[in-house]
């Protein structure tokens, strides 16, 4: 498979270099995200077999400042590589998130629920996911949650690093997901891409995060266990720690539909972190 990807850098993108590194993989000097049309001739030139985006504004909190921004990196770049790829007649699929959701209630959030973002980043994802909808074209919106890897910035790279010099740490508790492998991810964008050009009617909005669920907290213990650090986890509400930008307190992701479409069953996060930390662990 001719693949082209857009995010060489990010968590998945790094990944995904791993994976197929027969790929294009374009960074954000290459690809300027910023750029919506610049991006969508990078496609027409290339003529790859498919597209991946696993490129993003993904700075939560900066985003309630420069959602100008965020919203042209995450709406209108997507938008404009869905309609070249609808135009080529490839498929193209576009990594989004948990966050277009509200958070509210205690179900795992189906794709066709209503959505309603409670921040600026998450706006700004949900125009992203209406562009490339509206393209109409063979495309796989593949909504993610909580992802962690051995690369770039992350929850389980800032609780080794706290954990190193702290023997206790207060960590919200009462915020609900699945978090998600980036590896596994890649791993599943891969397996879709070449699925959809087989079977375009696959197309749509899907859910994939890891299982089984559990809290910031709950991870955290997780994280320190598996590291042998001697760390203690006070849980905290999210009252107790503001942010800029609101956060869903449930993030769960009813992944059933991905499962039964393209076999994918959603990974296990403790498998993955076992992965990571040996990953962390044999860097000079």
């Amino acid at each position: 498979m001719n693949l082209l990807v857009f995010g060489k850098s990010g968590q998945v993108g790094t990944e995904l270099r791993q994976l197929a590194p027969e790929a294009r993989q374009m960074s954000r000097d290459e690809a300027d995200l910023t750029d919506p049309a610049a991006c969508a001739e990078i496609i027409w030139q290339t003529r790859p077999s498919a597209v991946i985006n696993a490129a993003a504004f993904t700075a939560v909190d900066r985003a309630e400042t420069e959602e100008g921004l965020a919203t042209l990196i995450n709406g209108d770049a997507p938008t404009a590589m869905a309609e070249v790829c609808a135009d080529l007649g490839i498929p193209f699929v576009h990594i989004s998130t948990d966050y277009v959701f509200d958070g509210s209630g205690k179900r795992p959030w189906q794709p066709s629920d209503a959505t309603a973002p409670l921040n600026a980043y998450g706006r700004s994802k949900l125009a992203g996911e209406k562009g490339v909808r509206a393209v109409g074209g063979r495309h796989v919106i593949l909504r993610t949650s909580w992802v962690f890897s051995a690369h770039g910035a992350n929850f389980v790279k800032t609780m080794l690093r706290l954990g190193a010099s702290r023997d206790r740490i207060a960590v919200v508790d009462d915020q609900i997901g699945g978090p998600t492998s980036a590896r596994e991810i890649a791993m599943a964008c891969v397996r879709i891409a070449n699925q959809l050009m087989q079977d375009p009617s696959k197309s749509g909005t899907y859910h994939y995060s890891g299982a089984p669920e559990v809290s910031w907290a709950g991870f955290a213990k997780a994280i320190f266990a598996q590291a042998g650090l001697g760390v203690a986890v006070d849980p905290i509400p999210t009252s107790a720690y503001p942010t800029p930008a609101l956060r869903p307190l449930n993030s769960l992701l009813d992944c059933a539909a991905t499962t039964s479409t393209f076999g994918l069953n959603r990974p296990d996060w403790r498998a993955g972190l076992t992965s990571v930390l040996d990953q962390l662990e044999s860097r000079p």
